[in-house]
């Protein structure tokens, strides 16, 4: 890291998901870290997007529990989404148009279908649980996981450019 404007930034941004995350805890299904981090690491990389994403993983435990099998679905799902969203904000010049943004709102999607099924995979392994108890698992959480959807299209349909537009007044090279 080059200077305390880009830690400040970085930490900044961690507390920004933390508190983003905590505000929509109570509702099931709705969230806002997804739109943000995406659209962190579009504009700003995958180097500060795995910082962001790996201390956000971590710091967030303080707050809603220290769950092995949570700690690593988080440090998987978000520093892929880091790597994923911060090449694509450099093919793409951190510039963004509608087919772009079609393009970077069914990747949204996707993975947050892979958030699901990767979180059923842990909890198989970490927990032994039977194909059976996964399956009952992943009905009981369907409701969520189409609540998120919605969500995901919804938020970062209508938040990536205002917030792209935010982050380009944000100089810290």
């Amino acid at each position: 890291m080059k200077t305390a404007k880009e830690i400040t930034v970085i930490g900044l941004f961690v507390a920004l998901l933390i508190g983003g995350q905590f505000v929509f805890s109570g509702i099931s299904g709705i969230e806002i870290v997804t739109v943000l981090i995406i659209s962190f690491c579009f504009y700003f990389g995958v180097f500060r997007g795995v910082i962001v994403a790996t201390a956000f993983s971590l710091l967030r435990c303080f707050i809603f529990g220290f769950f092995p099998n949570v700690i690593v679905l988080y440090l998987i799902f978000y520093n892929l989404v880091a790597i994923i969203f911060g090449l694509l904000g450099k093919a793409f010049n951190k510039s963004v148009n509608l087919k772009k943004l079609i393009i970077i709102v069914l990747l949204a999607i996707c993975l947050t279908v892979f958030f699901t099924a990767l979180d059923l995979l842990l909890m198989m392994l970490f927990y032994s649980f039977s194909i059976k108890a996964i399956l009952a698992y992943f009905i009981a959480g369907l409701p969520t996981l189409i609540t998120q959807v919605i969500c995901v299209i919804v938020s970062v349909s209508c938040l990536t450019i205002p917030l792209l537009k935010v982050y380009k007044s944000i100089k810290i090279n």
